[in-house]
């Protein structure tokens, strides 16, 4: 709900109990009270004067860049409430097209794609936009803060063409004000992270190619705020407080201790609560002769990484 159909709908609960007071004023109400319209023209006053509306915050990142790490300390702040892993337009369903859809009742977007009837994709963006319209005002209106935090493997390392469709920044910017994060890691953890988990959902599985997709993923994210995982894990009251200063959110520095309480999806990393910085996997020959690549140096320089 915007600001004018809020002041809107002030106007006409002001109106109505204008009324009831005129009719108490015409009974006898006291001399030398204030006219009531003057009454009505003050609220209205206060009605224009209503702070703008909340801005929609996301975070952004690929897989095993410690992006759910960051994510849980954001959870666990007060009052915030975070949407995780969140992609309108992602295609990996438990159920392809043709097959029998998997059991998601509340899940009206994952409906869509198992129509009998092909849904345009503009239904669907639609459809997530005045979702992200009715949570945010509903939550505002308690107090609370909504964090969306994007699912971007789901565009940028599988199959599927990355280019051909707008990214969750994109519908969110298009309807919104929006503060934005984006939280990378260095790039030959990532990529190693990612074959230890079996999320190398695109051909070849090289860290060229990876680089590549790292890098697409960062143009398309290009103006928003860059948070590095080794800084975080170096130091994360710090960088939890700039995280904060730059959402609009406020800081406690208990949240990082609540942590260990805090489950969200994508959770399927580190074991421990404890936050600091932790070894390089081992590097296979394979993929040390692939630090060469072009494509890996030119995203370690951007990152401002030791390639």
């Amino acid at each position: 709900m915007g600001s004018d159909l809020v002041s809107d709908v002030l106007a006409t609960e002001l109106n109505e109990a204008l009324s009831l007071l005129e009719d108490y004023r015409q009974e006898g109400g006291g001399a030398g009270s204030e006219p009531l319209p003057s009454l009505l023209e003050q609220c209205e006053a206060l009605c224009q004067g209503i702070a703008p509306p909340e801005p929609i915050r996301s975070i952004h990142h690929l897989a095993c860049t410690g992006g759910t790490l960051m994510s849980k300390c954001i959870a666990a702040l007060p009052n915030v409430v975070l949407l995780s892993e969140i992609d309108p337009l992602s295609r990996m369903v438990n159920a392809k097209p043709g097959e029998q859809p998997r059991f998601a009742p509340t899940d009206l977007i994952n409906a869509l794609n198992h129509a009998n009837r092909k849904i345009d994709d503009g239904v669907i963006r639609d459809a997530f936009r005045a979702s992200v319209d009715s949570i945010l005002t509903g939550l505002s209106r308690r107090g609370l803060r909504m964090v969306l935090r994007d699912h971007s493997h789901s565009q940028f390392c599988t199959e599927a063409d990355a280019a051909a469709r707008p990214t969750v920044h994109d519908m969110l910017t298009a309807a919104f004000p929006t503060l934005s994060l984006v939280s990378v890691r260095h790039p030959l953890d990532s990529f190693l992270s990612l074959q230890k988990a079996g999320w190398t959902h695109f051909k070849p599985v090289t860290l060229a190619e990876y680089s590549r997709r790292a890098t697409d993923f960062l143009d398309r994210h290009d103006g928003c705020r860059i948070v590095r995982y080794e800084d975080f894990v170096s130091d994360p009251q710090g960088q939890l407080e700039r995280m904060c200063d730059y959402l609009a959110l406020p800081y406690e520095a208990f949240a990082i201790d609540l942590i260990g309480a805090i489950r969200i999806t994508g959770d399927s990393g580190r074991s421990s609560p404890a936050i600091g910085p932790r070894p390089r996997r081992p590097v296979p020959e394979e993929i040390e002769a692939e630090r060469r690549s072009a494509a890996y140096e030119r995203l370690c320089a951007r990152l401002e990484y030791d390639p």
